[in-house]
């Protein structure tokens, strides 16, 4: 048997942990630069506040409501998210980590209690520790066992753990939910089956899968199989390297000054070199780009870059980026935002040296592992190049942001009593 566990308004409930004046209140958190409201409480969502709206538009409502409201914490989200994950491992045989706030757990069988128990005892753990609220679902495929946790999430009296462990179950849970509730089915898919006469759920577990798998793919067919109990995706415990990583940001004001960008680009290159080399990852290719809205036209201008030789060395990468930087930048344009992409990604493993290409030394290697190893103790951008600036005001906008309750030493909470 599957469980899916997800965390509820995970953002929301990371900021009310370790504040408990806003347990219980309505509580709202933006995106970056503050722009789009992202994630809300129930508490919000009982208000009416809505989602995924610029927060300009709604901010009078906002406030009006009395909710709290928060820039993203990301640094606290990330750790409470490990924290999490760490706690359920004793729980499976195996784990795979879907998003920062779900994961796919493998149960060991009923020998340590019966599924339903398996799933409080997950949920109350969670929340005794960390304070994280959660829904789980049970079943036997990863598409039941999300199908599941949505059961929990809106049936009160499930209280938040749903198990569907027959087909009597999830048959009649089927039957009540639309295409667009299964995992895997979108807006283009569903509308192709309402006018072949499939409309909800069931109907689509009842189909021929082989059938359907002619007009549409395999993965569709995987699909059906999976709402009819039979395991066709499993826990995807070694995920495959990223082929490219792009680390861009809008900026907090609209920037013309070449050296500001220059400083952007140096700043999201060291990011993207640092999350290539955990996965032990090289490049020799590179894109930078630079983005702005002007006059109602939208300007987008980039370029590729080829470097010498496969490296993970962030001053190699971000001094390419700053060059190809200069060769897109036109003085008198207002830039909203700019970025880098580490492409073509290798790891060391599979190699490929040549006889007479320079190889990037054995020095820069341990120069990158020391950074990263002192970033990872002290907390990000520790350690950085200096062409990126001291506290550039570029940096995206974070009005309400909380402390880092639990990476920055000067943020930890006190308690006074």
């Amino acid at each position: 048997m599957y469980a899916l566990v997800d965390c509820n308004t995970f953002y929301a409930s990371c900021e009310a942990i370790f504040n408990p004046a806003v347990r219980g209140k309505p509580i709202v958190v933006l995106s970056n630069n503050d722009g789009c409201i992202i994630s809300r409480n129930k508490e919000a969502k009982a208000l009416g506040i809505p989602g995924m709206l610029p927060f300009f538009q709604v901010r009078k409502q906002v406030e009006d409501t009395g909710c709290h409201i928060f820039s993203s914490n990301y640094e606290l989200y990330g750790d409470i998210s490990a924290r999490v994950m760490k706690l359920m491992e004793p729980c499976a045989t195996e784990m795979e980590v879907y998003s920062i706030d779900e994961a796919f757990l493998r149960l060991p069988g009923e020998r340590f209690g019966t599924y339903h128990e398996q799933g409080m005892h997950i949920k109350d753990m969670l929340w005794q520790h960390i304070r994280m609220p959660v829904c789980v679902g049970v079943a036997p495929t990863k598409t039941l066992a999300k199908l599941a946790n949505q059961a929990a999430k809106k049936i009160p009296r499930l209280n938040g753990v749903c198990v569907l462990d027959t087909k009597e179950k999830w048959e009649w849970l089927l039957a009540r939910v639309p295409l667009d509730g299964i995992w895997g089915i979108g807006r283009r898919i569903q509308q192709r089956l309402h006018d072949m006469g499939i409309h909800n759920a069931l109907q689509l577990a009842q189909s021929d899968p082989k059938w359907l798998r002619r007009r549409f793919s395999v993965v569709l067919e995987k699909t059906i199989r999976e709402l009819g109990g039979e395991p066709c995706l499993d826990l995807d415990l070694n995920p495959e390297p990223k082929k490219e990583i792009i680390c861009s940001r809008s900026f907090s004001y609209k920037v013309t000054e070449l050296h500001e960008l220059q400083q952007a680009v140096s700043l999201y290159a060291g990011r993207a070199c640092e999350k290539m080399r955990r996965q032990n990852g090289l490049t020799a290719s590179l894109w930078v780009y630079l983005e702005s809205f002007q006059n109602q036209v939208h300007l987008w201008r980039h370029r590729f870059v080829q470097l010498p030789t496969l490296t993970n060395d962030t001053r190699l990468i971000a001094r390419a980026g700053a060059d190809a930087l200069e060769q897109i930048y036109r003085p008198g344009i207002r830039y909203k935002k700019c970025g880098i992409g580490l492409l073509d990604l290798r790891t060391r493993k599979y190699e490929q040296l040549d006889f007479y290409a320079p190889r990037q030394s054995e020095k820069s290697r341990h120069l990158m592992h020391t950074v990263d190893r002192i970033n990872e103790r002290f907390g990000r951008y520790t350690v950085q190049l200096a062409n990126t600036g001291i506290q550039p005001k570029w940096l995206m906008s974070r009005n309400f942001k909380s402390p880092a309750y639990t990476t920055r030493w000067a943020d930890i909470p006190v308690v006074r009593c």
